[in-house]
């Protein structure tokens, strides 16, 4: 079983139901164990389009699924819970991306692990600090702690 993180996000309709309807759906598989899920954060929207603010929150969980296979029920959970996609960074009924999964590094069109953002979005450290403090990212070869002390130092220098 492989360790994986998790982000969530929504910021369209009822966005506490939609994110506890995905990781009731990633609980339900029997291919994933449901280790931890950390406290939803309210967040500003990223990128520059204008929508309502975001819940968020980090899963960690346990798959024998490979990554593309972990991939396509992110994706399959996401459309179940009427996701759609018109504009990149835009409102979105779930969100559901892969942070880490293991020590892996993969740089694909439609994958790339780890998250490539990841180090720079504090509602991402914020959650994923909460239940992985010391997992190494397999790049920065930084624990997520001090890559969220990272960012809120450049965030504070703002």
């Amino acid at each position: 079983m492989a360790n994986v993180y998790l982000g969530l996000g929504s910021n369209i309709g009822d966005k506490k139901q939609y994110i506890t309807d995905a990781i009731e759906a990633l609980s339900d598989n029997p291919h994933i164990d449901l280790i931890q899920v950390a406290e939803l954060i309210e967040t500003e929207p990223y990128g520059h389009v204008e929508q309502d603010d975001f819940l968020n929150t980090c899963v960690h969980i346990e798959t024998d699924y490979t990554p593309y296979e972990m991939l396509d029920k992110a994706m399959e959970i996401e459309q179940s819970l009427d996701r759609e996609r018109y504009i990149k960074w835009g409102p979105r009924t779930i969100d559901i991306d892969i942070l880490l999964y293991e020590d892996l590094q993969i740089e694909q069109d439609n994958l790339t692990i780890p998250h490539e953002e990841l180090h720079l979005r504090s509602f991402v450290l914020e959650p994923l600090n909460s239940i992985a403090k010391d997992v190494v990212h397999p790049v920065f070869n930084q624990t997520i702690h001090e890559l969220y002390l990272d960012l809120k130092r450049k965030e504070m220098k703002e």
